[in-house]
């Protein structure tokens, strides 16, 4: 019997834990979507053709100055000869032949904040830059900011939506979890009752083994979440620099407090009903 309570025990615990890591994910990507929309945003690229008469000095002294603008978030300097060596490995290598002279000019890809990227703050941005001395066009993918902000507004509606029933359906689970758990413990709940043990002295037990069982399942959450961030650190560098620290704790601490109090409530009403119970009504 021992063993057989230790089974059920353990396994409401493991099925438990599993629901906790849904809940952490979800809150790491409810906490990190703003996060997560300025990384993609920041990743699209404007790009600043300078004119054929800039010299390279002349380009590397004009990086500086796009560098101390505010909305620049990062540069990068494409020289002639690295962009005739992107131009041929895209055309080939005998591109050049039919022309006398190079006409690959300097250039540089540029990354805006997020706050920028939009179509408004765009045209503001490229009027300034071919406004600049040396500087011959600045080109976007128009079409490319319009469908990033659109689809990332979908996304965080459905996004949100979806954390939603998540959370719900965790709840449930965990719900249903610890009701079958304490369910097979109803003989014993009535036995208790029959030598007159008070409500509160029956339902005490339930309630530590309940936050024992809350504490454990969600250190095992906890310990399945760093584990897929420390895979996704070494994987995925760049979209690591997404979580900060403090909203991953955070996400841990909601694991752990919604694991303890998910238990503990879902115990209290189940205990509550089991005193209620009829001698008969324990075989139904």
């Amino acid at each position: 019997m021992r063993r057989r309570l230790a089974n059920a025990w353990l396994s409401s615990v493991i099925s438990i834990s599993l629901v906790l890591l849904l809940v952490g994910v979800s809150c790491l990507l409810l906490l990190n979507a703003r996060g997560v929309s300025d990384y993609f945003k920041e990743s699209m690229q404007v790009s600043v053709i300078m004119g054929q008469e800039v010299s390279e000095n002349e380009a590397l002294a004009f990086q500086k100055q796009l560098e101390s603008m505010p909305f620049v978030h990062g540069v990068r300097y494409v020289s002639r000869e690295q962009g005739t060596q992107e131009m041929a490995a895209m055309l080939g290598e005998d591109f050049l032949n039919v022309f006398e002279t190079s006409p690959i000019p300097q250039s540089f890809d540029i990354t805006l904040d997020a706050a920028y990227v939009s179509a408004d703050s765009l045209d503001v941005v490229c009027s300034r830059l071919r406004s600049c001395a040396g500087v011959e066009d600045v080109s976007y993918q128009q079409s490319l900011v319009e469908s990033l902000n659109e689809n990332l507004g979908r996304i965080a509606l459905w996004l949100g939506a979806l954390i939603l029933v998540l959370l719900f359906i965790s709840f449930v689970l965990i719900n249903n979890t610890v009701r079958l758990n304490v369910f097979a413990r109803r003989f014993t709940v009535h036995t208790m009752k029959l030598v007159g043990a008070t409500r509160a002295f029956i339902r005490a037990p339930f309630m530590g083994q309940a936050v024992l069982q809350g504490v454990v399942a969600a250190l095992i959450a906890i310990a399945l979440l760093s584990s897929a961030l420390f895979f996704m650190r070494s994987q995925f560098v760049q979209l690591f620099e997404i979580f900060q620290l403090k909203v991953v704790l955070l996400a841990m601490g909601v694991v752990l407090a919604a694991g303890v109090t998910i238990c503990v409530v879902s115990t209290y009403f189940v205990v509550n009903k089991l005193v209620s119970l009829g001698k008969d009504e324990l075989y139904y």
